[in-house]
């Protein structure tokens, strides 16, 4: 009996030494012609990102904390960079930290609405990285920031607030946002024309332990936008699960308005991946993404979701099919386009357009390694920008497997 426990003991030293040191194969598509640098590098676990270009500024969000799990000493870094795009050379100085005390603090999300920059955030009252309500600081400058207040219905989670395509019945600007609730299970609908008072408008999806749901307005084929609402959802089946589960998967959801009808018939679910910490953004008639993707199989222990497979940040395309505003044919799908150079606990992103080009920030853990997750979220990650030329983005969508 000694001699197998020994054994065994031996074999789970050799695998998790293998799962430290094996090398990271991040699929980068050479034709992006991608450039990529660290941010922040200060040994802390930096994750959670958003990222605006605001009054002339680059203005960058992170959390900052020691490790993945919830902890009261985390809290929100926001950066500023005044180049006028910023490149690895680039100063990034620190303008604010904010904290909740007693509380952790995560999944920032930055908006202009009024002529004021809105920083959304989620508290965390516990060991693990499950919050419970959302909360609202406001700057005239981004540099100075109200206290934390909370906002929205209690105990839902908001994601990234978008502006409406149309304005108001009054001609004011409308916004809307999604939100999840505290428990996993349902996401719904808010809007608000002054980012602070938000009124229910739907449920989008319920069940399958639905968190992280993100919304974008659909482009015509020449680039307007339309009032065709696109939800994606992180479908955990089992909520936080250490090995996934076998029927996770994302969500593709489409509303027209008022967005008071999400009928099942307008959904679709995909296991390319489990689109966690997704952004959003549209170009050249195309919805894309930038979120968590898991290379390799998923079944065993690195089923959809788990926290002992690889994980990477990667660009994807969201087909729209047949809920093309232009019209299209086929089902809705979501298209793995390429990977960022990224690895264990990664993705979370900002994305901006300017000049011609995609700036996208992230978190991973150290990209010459490929960790497992559970294993990057206990040590240090780090900020990434990565800058590529959005017609080249467009020309590899073009590239794209057909239906």
């Amino acid at each position: 009996m000694l001699r197998v426990l020994l054994a065994l003991a031996l074999l789970a030293a050799c695998a998790l030494t293998w799962l430290a040191l094996r090398p990271n194969r991040s699929r980068v598509d050479p034709r992006l012609a991608l450039a990529s640098w660290d941010l922040v590098a200060d040994g802390e676990h930096n994750s959670n990102t958003d990222l605006i270009r605001w009054q002339g500024h680059w203005l960058l969000v992170h959390a900052a904390s020691p490790y993945h799990m919830g902890t009261p000493r985390s809290r929100l870094v926001l950066r500023r960079c005044s180049d006028a795009e910023p490149g690895p050379a680039s100063r990034w100085e620190t303008v604010a930290e904010l904290r909740v005390p007693g509380s952790d603090i995560r999944d920032p999300k930055l908006a202009p609405i009024g002529g004021k920059l809105f920083l959304y955030a989620l508290t965390n009252q516990g060991f693990y990285a499950i919050p419970s309500g959302t909360v609202l600081s406001t700057s005239d400058d981004g540099v100075h920031w109200s206290a934390f207040e909370p906002v929205g219905p209690e105990g839902w989670l908001f994601w990234r607030p978008k502006l409406a395509p149309e304005p108001a019945p009054d001609g004011g600007a409308l916004w809307y946002v999604s939100a999840y609730w505290k428990d996993h299970g349902e996401s719904i609908l808010l809007r608000s024309k002054d980012g602070r008072a938000w009124e229910r408008v739907a449920t989008i999806h319920r069940g399958e332990a639905n968190d992280e749901t993100e919304i974008e307005f659909l482009p015509f084929a020449d680039g307007r936008p339309s009032s065709r609402l696109l939800a994606t959802a992180r479908l955990e089946v089992t909520p936080d699960s250490l090995t996934g589960d076998a029927d996770a998967s994302t969500l593709l959801a489409f509303s027209d308005p008022p967005y008071t009808e999400w009928s099942d018939a307008r959904k679709v679910r995909t296991q390319v991946t489990r689109l966690d910490g997704p952004v959003l953004f549209t170009h050249g008639g195309r919805v894309f993404a930038v979120a968590r993707a898991q290379p390799g199989s998923h079944g065993g222990l690195t089923r959809l979701g788990s926290a002992f497979a690889r994980k990477r940040t990667a660009l994807w395309w969201i087909d729209p099919g047949r809920e093309a505003p232009s019209g299209g044919s086929g089902e809705p799908r979501l298209v793995w386009l390429s990977d960022l150079p990224s690895a264990g606990d990664t993705s979370y992103a900002g994305a901006v357009r300017a000049g011609g080009a995609l700036f996208t920030d992230y978190y991973t853990s150290r990209i010459d390694r490929d960790w497992p997750w559970l294993l990057g979220m206990l040590l240090a990650s780090d900020i990434r920008m990565a800058r590529l030329e959005l017609a080249k983005l467009s020309a590899l969508a073009d590239t794209a497997p057909t239906r």
